[in-house]
């Protein structure tokens, strides 16, 4: 009966003592435990979604490389280990030294290892080193599309993130739903290799093709660098769109750096200009509040004004760009001579409350919605800010401030038939065999088709026959206007320094395509016409041939 009660008092007390235990791990050590399960996860990186322009040459994708890890209990001589990898990766001595740590199973030494360097330590055969894939972003064209893209860097967690351009309007889209292997760990950490395992895959980002072409980009671009040299500008941007559709074709800006090196560059650079820099567009302007003074049937292409010297608004004297006067012109004259006088005399026509609606219909003061971080609203005034000289020279272009897109988009709906439209950067995004398409958007008709018509001509007009005669290729109908705007310095205008400008279409009957060039402060002149407008003309003589358009006069 005694051994029946010893044995009976065996198992009681075994008993109580794995309740004790499991109440230690399960109720005293919950927070412990919940760190060892959360061992079992292991993340799976998805591969992030490639950019491509529209005839699907690559512009955005992804390299293979290497993290090197280290498991210093394999490691029989530090010395000669660290010297052999920081030879290797061309990098200091201490600096690997400081990552590895003799009292750990396993240590990062460093990352983004590329395949040369990983097949030199391979081939070393150093003991204690080991790999695993990493996934970096690769730009195959450099800084082509630079402020277009954006970049991909680290977040404050280490996790490859998009910033700016493309990159980071988008990045959800491409970055992708990241997968998990799940597998049964003991108490201490370690994976049961008999237990069981869960594989979730990761789905890799989506692709998007942009409106970009390639081609086109490399034209602008090069034209651009050749334009800023050549007429000694601070920075210049070229964009070029489809009128009908507002798909961007280029948008190029200088200076602009290389996304794969972006710390090499300074943060100033990253913004796109194109979209986040504002400017007075100057007689650029012009056409709109012509093509709404026809509009609003308060003036027409021949009707008369008497151009017979400066005028005065609110105390101020306004006057021709040269202070020289041709008595009675027409409507179309004043556009073609680019006359200030003549745009107020329009404005007048039109009316204070007709000036300031089409201008906040033609867009100006809103984002236009474009598909790229970082987008500004230019600036315009609210009405109860507005006097009689604002008014008068908002009417050519001065008072106002506009994003370089805000303006191209503008003057698109002015030759478009009278619709404004939102411009875009992706054509389509793409997962798998699923494509989503993204077509145009009209926000708004402005102006009806009679009155576009009427001011493509125009605009053809005042190519031919305005003050300077441009290398147009023979055969072709070409509209545009040129555009010169003082910068604003400390309150007041500096005539020395000034945006020169010029937004061109082609051909007028038909436009394929249309293109703003925007140079700050070139050195070798002053005027548009004598620098942004030559540089267009260099850009649509590409684009004509490119294009294959055909004269229309052989």
């Amino acid at each position: 009966m005694s051994r029946i009660r010893i044995v009976f008092f065996f198992f009681i007390v075994f008993f109580i003592a794995i309740v004790v235990k499991l109440f230690y791990f399960q109720v005293l050590r919950v927070n412990d435990s919940s760190r060892t399960a959360s061992l079992q996860y292991r993340r799976i990186f998805p591969e992030r979604g490639k950019i491509y322009d529209r005839t699907l040459q690559p512009l955005a994708t992804n390299q293979t490389k290497y993290l090197l890890f280290a498991e210093p209990k394999k490691v029989v001589d530090k010395h000669d280990f660290l010297e052999k990898i920081s030879k290797i990766l061309e990098v200091d001595e201490a600096s690997i030294e400081a990552r590895f740590n003799d009292k750990k199973d396993w240590v990062s030494l460093a990352t983004a290892v590329s395949r040369d360097k990983h097949d030199k330590l391979v081939k070393a055969k150093i003991d204690g080193i080991g790999f695993e894939d990493q996934s970096e972003r690769y730009y195959p064209e450099a800084s082509l599309a630079a402020h277009l893209l954006g970049f991909v860097g680290k977040n404050k967690d280490g996790e490859n993130t998009g910033y700016y351009g493309i990159e980071g309007y988008y990045d959800q889209d491409l970055i992708g739903l990241p997968g998990v292997i799940k597998m049964d760990q003991d108490a201490a950490g370690r994976p049961i290799l008999v237990g069981n395992r869960e594989r979730i895959d990761s789905d890799n980002g989506r692709d998007l093709v942009l409106t970009i072409d390639k081609s086109v980009q490399e034209i602008a671009k090069k034209k651009l660098l050749e334009g800023v040299e050549k007429y000694k500008a601070k920075e210049g941007c070229v964009l070029i769109a489809d009128p009908k559709t507002m798909e961007m074709l280029a948008v190029s800006c200088i200076p602009d750096f290389d996304p794969s090196n972006y710390n090499d560059a300074s943060q100033s650079a990253f913004g796109n200009p194109a979209i986040s820099t504002s400017y007075e567009p100057g007689s650029t302007f012009k056409p709109l509040i012509v093509a709404a003074g026809i509009e609003e049937k308060k003036i027409k292409p021949d009707d008369f004004y008497d151009e017979n010297g400066p005028i005065e608004r609110g105390g101020f004297k306004i006057q021709t760009w040269d202070n020289k006067y041709e008595g009675k012109i027409t409507i179309t004259r004043i556009l073609e001579k680019s006359s200030n006088v003549g745009m107020v005399f329009i404005g007048d026509k039109l009316g204070n409350a007709n000036v300031l609606k089409y201008i906040q219909n033609f867009g100006y003061g809103q984002p236009t919605g474009v598909d790229l971080q970082g987008e500004a609203a230019g600036v315009l005034r609210p009405k109860n800010q507005w006097y009689a000289i604002d008014y008068a020279t908002a009417t050519f272009g001065q008072g106002i401030a506009v994003t370089p897109l805000q303006q191209i988009r503008a003057f698109a709906a002015v030759i478009n038939g009278g619709e404004l439209l939102e411009p875009h950067i992706v054509k389509s995004i793409r997962s798998g065999d699923t494509v989503k398409e993204i077509n145009k958007k009209v926000i708004r008709r402005i102006i009806s088709e009679r009155t576009s018509a009427i001011l493509r001509k125009m605009l053809v007009d005042t190519v031919e026959h305005g003050e300077y005669k441009y290398a147009v290729p023979e055969g072709y109908k070409i509209g545009g206007k040129t555009g010169t705007a003082q910068i604003a310095v400390a309150g007041h205008y500096d005539p020395s320094k000034t945006i020169a400008s010029f937004v061109g279409f082609a051909p007028a009957d038909d436009p394929k395509f249309i293109a703003l060039v925007v140079l700050k402060q070139p050195g070798t002149s002053i005027y548009g016409s004598e620098t942004a407008a030559p540089l267009f003309f260099e850009i649509a003589k590409e684009l004509l041939f490119y294009y294959n358009i055909s004269p229309s006069n052989p």
